[in-house]
């Protein structure tokens, strides 16, 4: 086995066409130590398959625009996809895998490799934070692994659209493109749902309650009282168990989900910001333009 990372050498940002044809390419650019992605466009193209030879311990996220995507382990018979507009994180521990995009009239690719050591440098030491229940994860002797799936956002294509564009610009590619790397990791992972282990059968049962209501009602939701009394509880012990479990407010929470929701809208560019600003549950677009920039460092106007 070899070794994804360490293949720079005293270079710290590398680009290696692994094909090229016109505008067509699968390009694997390497970012210092412990950060190598993977650019992927091809048209009209049948099965193309590369394998990854592995004796490190990663994350990989992958973000797929148009076409399929799928990992395979070795040994194993059960590929992990990734399909259109969807962006998935997996982890893997020293396996060694294939990577196969599937045959299709256009893939639009972006896959992020991430070793522990650099996840390492950002451990908070709390193993309910995602960094570290990540890193905790692939100290494990594990396969290939999916954690985490949802749809791709308009936040998350801007953030892919600056790190492939790094290698454009004339000076500091690798610092650049690292700090475009973190902030993508940043929304990816901020994303993720961690429940502690530590929560009892009772209080787990009363917040999935309320969170099943809210992400199906979140645009116009229920009183905290009314949603109290669907979920068998009393008002405060709501309160005090949601934000006990998911760390965060049942106000701050319903924010969350119209806001990635707005986020998602965005990225069809098929809406006005007013529009998904009353699709998500806002009256006023500029009230939804401070809140998404709060929330994202950038204004919807921004995406669009």
């Amino acid at each position: 086995m070899e070794s994804l990372f360490f293949n720079i050498g005293d270079k710290r940002y590398k680009t290696t066409d692994l094909y090229e044809r016109g505008e067509e390419h699968i390009r694997r650019v390497d970012i210092s130590n412990g950060i190598v992605f993977f650019d992927i466009r091809l048209k009209r193209h049948e099965k193309r398959c590369f394998d990854i030879k592995n004796l490190d311990r990663m994350a990989v996220i992958t973000v797929v625009k148009e076409g399929e995507f799928t990992i395979l382990q070795k040994g194993s018979t059960e590929a992990l996809s990734s399909k259109r507009d969807e962006v998935n994180i997996y982890c893997s521990s020293r396996q060694d895998f294939t990577l196969t995009i599937e045959a299709s009239e256009s893939s639009d690719i972006f896959v992020l490799c991430i070793a522990d050591f650099f996840l390492k440098r950002y451990l908070s030491l709390n193993r309910n934070e995602p960094i570290d229940f990540l890193y905790e994860k692939i100290q494990g002797e594990i396969g290939v692994e999916q954690v985490e799936s949802k749809p791709l956002d308009a936040l998350s294509l801007h953030i892919i659209e600056k790190i492939v564009d790094t290698r454009l610009q004339q000076r500091l590619h690798s610092i650049k493109c690292e700090h475009n790397v973190i902030e993508f990791m940043i929304h990816r992972f901020s994303l993720m749902c961690l429940v502690d282990e530590s929560i009892g059968s009772e209080e787990l049962e009363i917040a999935q309650r309320a969170q099943k209501y809210l992400l199906n009602n979140f645009v116009s939701p229920l009183t905290i009282p009314e949603l109290a009394h669907i979920c068998a509880t009393n008002e405060t012990k709501l309160k005090r168990i949601f934000k006990k479990v998911y760390k965060t407010t049942i106000g701050n929470y319903i924010r969350k989900l119209r806001l990635e929701r707005a986020n998602l809208l965005l990225k069809d560019r098929v809406l006005s910001i007013g529009e998904v600003a009353r699709k998500v549950g806002y009256r006023h677009q500029g009230h939804f333009g401070r809140l998404f920039f709060e929330t994202y460092g950038i204004y919807p106007k921004d995406l669009k």
